[in-house]
Formats: C-alpha cells, sequence, structure tokens
C-alpha cells in the first residue's frame, strides 16, 4: 500500500522571515528529485533592523516546530543572512532545536562561512542590500570567521518588500562595483535577493567564485542531509563542490 513518497532522499526544513518572498521559489528552482523542501514563518515586520531581528528571534522555536511534526524532518535551516548573523549562530541553533529536535539545525550564515571556505576564498568583497548598522556587523562577522573584507557596499534598504524588488541587472551591476581586484571571491548577501539569475554568469565573467545567500543555503542544507547532487548553472559552488 505505502512506498517511501515524494521525498525519500531528505526532508529539509526552511524557517523564513514573515515578509520573504524569494526563498521558497529559489529553492524549488534548486531542488533535487527526491528531495523535500517544507516552510514556515516567523513573524517580524516589514523593517530589517538589528532590533527587529533580534526580537524575532524569540519566534523561531515556534516557527520550526510547525515543519513535519512527525519528526521527520533531517535538517532545518533559518532563511535569513541578516538574522542569523545579528542573532548568532548558536542562538540560531538553540531555538531551531527546541522546535525540530529531531533535525540537524543550521543557518544562512553558516552556509555562507562554509560556502566560502568550500571554494577556499579568504578575501571576500561583499555586495549587501543592508542599512549600515546591519552590514557593519556582517563585516565583523565574517572577519571573526577568519576572512578578510576587502570592501562592502550596501544598498541601504530597511525593508524586506523592498529588496525583493531590486532587479538582477541592477543587482550585477551593483556586485561588479562592490568586487575588488584582489578579493578571492564576491558574496552577495540577503536571501531576499534575486541575485541567483545572476550568479553563474556574473562568476564567468569576473573569472572569481560567486557566492549568492540562496546558492550556498541550498548547497549546504543539502550537504547537511547527505545529498551530494551537483548542480549546474549557478556556478561552482552547486556544481563542483
Amino acid at each position: 500500500m505505502f512506498d517511501k513518497g515524494r521525498h525519500h532522499r531528505a526532508k529539509i526544513g526552511f524557517v523564513l522571515l514573515a515578509t520573504e518572498q524569494t526563498i521558497e521559489d529559489d529553492m524549488f528552482r534548486l531542488c533535487p528529485d527526491g528531495v523535500g523542501v517544507h516552510f514556515s514563518r516567523a513573524w517580524i515586520g516589514d523593517s530589517i533592523t538589528v532590533e527587529s531581528l533580534s526580537q524575532h528571534a524569540g519566534d523561531l522555536a515556534r516557527a520550526a516546530s510547525n515543519l513535519l511534526p512527525d519528526g521527520s524532518l533531517d535538517v532545518v535551516c533559518y532563511g535569513c543572512t541578516s538574522g542569523s548573523l545579528v542573532i548568532g549562530e548558536d542562538r540560531v541553533a538553540a531555538e531551531l532545536n527546541k522546535g525540530a529536535p529531531n533535525a540537524k539545525p543550521t543557518s544562512l550564515i553558516t552556509a555562507v562561512i562554509e560556502a566560502l571556505r568550500a571554494v577556499r576564498a579568504t578575501r571576500v568583497a561583499v555586495a549587501t542590500p543592508y542599512l549600515d548598522e546591519i552590514y557593519t556587523q556582517e563585516v565583523q562577522y565574517l572577519e571573526k570567521a577568519g576572512f578578510q573584507v576587502t570592501q562592502i557596499k550596501g544598498l541601504q534598504l530597511e525593508k524586506d518588500s523592498d529588496m525583493i524588488r531590486a532587479s538582477p541587472e541592477y543587482l550585477a551591476e551593483f556586485a561588479r562595483q562592490a568586487d575588488t581586484p584582489d578579493s578571492d571571491a564576491l558574496f552577495i548577501s540577503c536571501g531576499a535577493l534575486r541575485s541567483l539569475e545572476i550568479s553563474g554568469r556574473l562568476e564567468e565573467e569576473l573569472g572569481k567564485p560567486v557566492i549568492c545567500s540562496n546558492q550556498a543555503m541550498m548547497w549546504h542544507v543539502l550537504r547537511l542531509a547527505g545529498i551530494q547532487d551537483r548542480i549546474e548553472g549557478y556556478g561552482q559552488l552547486l556544481a563542483e563542490h
């Protein structure tokens, strides 16, 4: 009567911001056959600041608890770059573990750090949509993780509803401006940005790895779940590592 179901290879859960409008599409685009992606949302208003992100940390456990309560989830990831660096990886993991105790907990900033290490980057240029108060913390977080930030540029956007409307062509030009000749890799930060659409061709143009948040996140959660599939078209991270 029963078989293993559609998601017999792995089940991955994502806790997103209540305002998020890009990540789900990107995860479905990248998801291999036999892997399930499941989503829940933690409350936050349409304002991405250090204060709002810190306050919404308290809703992560509740949101995680709504993901496959049968306990079959393999990995649970908090899908917000700025939120995970403001809240911190340890706090995020602890909150996710409360809600989904059987799943491996992780976060988007963890995915980015692991992705940069995978492509052997040590000097990183960063393009972000964030306010100064957030990207200043991002520089500190990356440097604490062992990277040298050669340059960071921010769009000074506060609203998630604005970040999701930045066009891919504009993001490509903005990312070129953020890059520096001495960087080993370019990181386009934020899951709300439609940077997945430009990552592959921008990497070919610049001749160096281009890591964007959603590309790094899918690569990271797949590897945590034991899925080694290579995915073409979005840069060397997913195609080669």
